[in-house]
């Protein structure tokens, strides 16, 4: 049975438009009722709160393929974040009214909250005070992602605040203060099952987890706030005092949740019902029946037209280990059958594999096959799609979303011991974390240092870390593909420049590897084709998914099933200086979707947007955004 809560009472958004302060301010927060005579009664704060998950519970769209632009996907274009001379403080919006409402909001339930004293138990007060600091953490924390330095708001603001128009605070004390409303919200949150479909406390310690380690790390691998370029002051806690937050949230999650690994990764990413699963703590409801809430994850996945045409790179195909343990030794050259066999079972859970089917729209089950016009360099995600035709071109998924998961928490919890302890972490630690992600997903688990251990090109990738912290970053990377982690990650361990590096200098993105037997075809038809295969030593190598033939016929890459030329596929002609195909090593090598980038370190947070700094100068630039 659904557990969502979308059909309860949402308390209304408040309708406002521009940036008037006055306006903002004076506007009732509660459509139809009186700010201040509500929050009497439970029932109240239940519909307040509720009203706060219909409005603010992240989306499958929102979060599904919402870190697309990383190192590990290739997209049709880029956001114009990462194109080269667009981006600056007159394009950078997310400080407006609406921008700030969620807050506002947060901070209107919890002084409401006193008004129910007497007649709502203290451990029910605490609990929706609870709520209204857990969201106020949200939102605060995805501000300080974004902007650095920003000011912090713990009431509702009137017209005669002077906070109004006050400068930024300190980085370090908004986080301090989020990390206070966290904590609240971990001790004082309900455990009861009543509350397990919306915000409870294993929702607060799986996000303090996420939070913490975030904030830990960004400030051990940055050296000063990008907001200042002034040194970590500390006055606040520590790099280290962060990631033994995030260490005991963990634990206590892991101990006391009564959370348990799903015994298929596939699972957590088709199910239409993850209330009950054993892995999923916090999730995005959907629904085709009643209620009617459904996304557009499969059509983003298989539409040539809509959306950036998302593909996994080269890189995310080497990241993934053999079933025995050891990572592969090609490098990715090798044809598309070859690069599937032994691998770890995560990878046939994202990526399109040979045998991978789908449903017509009569109800047959056929082989399915890669479509250039959504695989921009061979690869495509099959991650959260629901492989059935009608899906393919509509918003129509009813799959459930998992928001916070205890797969999650675990590599928060290895990476932020490994973290505290130098790189380390002791076996014990790793076998209960890594090692276990790494046994469901049929991979054997080798200890980095312990015999049978090999490391590869992710240890330069990563920056030379200790074998320890590089395969939590592999794990990472493998385990949570697309699901909204990735930018960060990387933004936290201050490897933004890899999102534009992506293994070829800021040329492209790499995709499948084509032979030198495939390249030489040329448009002679069907007979050459037929001799050049037979005359192929890696006939593997040769053939693609579900039978597919791919090679080159004069200057086309092609994919097709049938007559060659069937299914016209790729440009290798020639490239332009920012985009089209290539391949690698000139008449062969991996599929180059090129398209330029640009990374430079003042986009570790964004510019405050010149519209908010017209009418407030106290607010300042961040520094490397100056005159930009």
């Amino acid at each position: 049975m659904k557990k969502r809560i979308f059909n309860l009472l949402a308390v209304a958004a408040i309708a406002l438009s521009g940036v008037s302060c006055e306006k903002f301010l004076t506007v009732e927060p509660i459509d139809k009722m009186s700010a201040d005579t509500y929050f009497q009664n439970e029932l109240e704060l239940e519909l307040f709160a509720n009203g706060m998950i219909n409005s603010y519970l992240p989306t499958a769209d929102g979060l599904g393929y919402s870190d697309k632009y990383s190192d590990l996907t290739c997209t049709k274009t880029s956001t114009d974040y990462n194109r080269p001379g667009i981006w600056n403080a007159q394009k950078q919006g997310s400080w407006d009214v609406g921008n700030w409402r969620n807050i506002r909001r947060a901070n209107i339930f919890l002084a409401g909250i006193d008004r129910a004293e007497g007649n709502v138990s203290e451990a029910i007060l605490n609990h929706y005070r609870g709520v209204a600091r857990l969201w106020r953490a949200y939102f605060y924390f995805a501000k300080v992602q974004t902007f650095g330095d920003v000011p912090w708001f713990d009431h509702a603001l009137d017209v005669e605040d002077e906070a109004l128009y006050a400068g930024r605070d300190d980085r370090e004390f908004v986080m301090s203060k989020v990390l206070e409303d966290l904590n609240f919200a971990c001790q004082y949150l309900s455990t009861d099952s009543k509350f397990s479909a919306v915000v409870n406390k294993w929702v607060a310690l799986a996000f303090k987890s996420r939070v913490c380690l975030y904030e830990g790390t960004f400030r051990k691998y940055h050296a000063v706030n990008p907001s200042t370029q002034v040194a970590w002051n500390n006055q606040y806690g520590t790099a280290n005092d962060f990631l033994t937050e995030c260490v005991n949230a963990s634990e206590e999650l892991i101990k006391n949740g009564g959370f348990s690994l799903d015994t298929d990764y596939y699972h957590l990413f088709h199910d239409t019902n993850l209330a009950g699963n054993s892995e999923a703590i916090w999730w995005s409801d959907y629904d085709s029946g009643e209620m009617n809430r459904m996304h557009e994850l499969t059509w983003v996945v298989n539409s040539g037209t809509y959306d950036q045409q998302s593909s996994p790179t080269k890189i995310l195909m080497n990241h993934y280990l053999q079933a025995d343990g050891t990572p592969v030794t090609h490098g990715g050259k090798v044809g598309y059958l070859k690069e599937f066999e032994n691998r770890d079972k995560r990878l046939y859970a994202t990526v399109h594999h040979d045998g991978y089917t789908y449903t017509t729209t009569a109800g047959q089950s056929v082989l399915k096959q890669i479509k250039t016009g959504n695989a921009y360099n061979g690869y495509h995600y099959t991650k959260f799609s629901i492989e059935n035709e009608e899906n393919f071109s509509k918003g129509k998924n009813d799959n459930d979303y998992p928001i916070l998961r205890l797969g999650e928490v675990l590599l928060n919890l290895a990476e932020a011991k490994a973290e505290l302890n130098n790189g380390s972490l002791s076996e014990a630690d790793w076998n209960a974390t890594i090692g276990a992600l790494r046994e469901r997903a049929g991979v054997k688990n080798i200890y980095p240092g312990s015999a049978g251990y090999k490391s590869d090109w992710t240890k330069a990738y990563y920056g030379n870390l200790s074998d320890v912290l590089t395969e939590i970053r592999r794990e990472r990377a493998v385990e949570l593909v697309v699901e909204g982690l990735r930018v960060n990650d990387l933004y936290r361990w201050k490897l933004g420049h890899l999102i534009v590096d992506r293994g070829t200098n800021n040329q492209g993105w790499l995709g499948i590897y084509v032979n030198k037997a495939q390249a030489a075809v040329d448009k002679a038809g069907a007979e050459a084709h037929a001799k050049a295969y037979a005359a192929a030593e890696d006939k593997a190598a040769y053939v693609a998914a579900n039978g597919e033939k791919v090679f080159t016929i004069n200057g086309y890459f092609y994919s097709f099933k049938g007559a060659p030329g069937a299914d016209l596929g790729y440009d290798v002609t020639g490239k332009t200086s920012n985009q089209n195909h290539s391949f690698s090593e000139g008449d062969h090598g991996f599929l180059t979707y090129n398209y330029k980038l640009e990374w430079n370190d003042r986009m570790y947070v964004r510019p405050i947007p010149q519209a908010a700094l017209n009418v407030n100068p106290e607010l300042k630039q961040n520094v490397l955004w100056e005159g930009i």
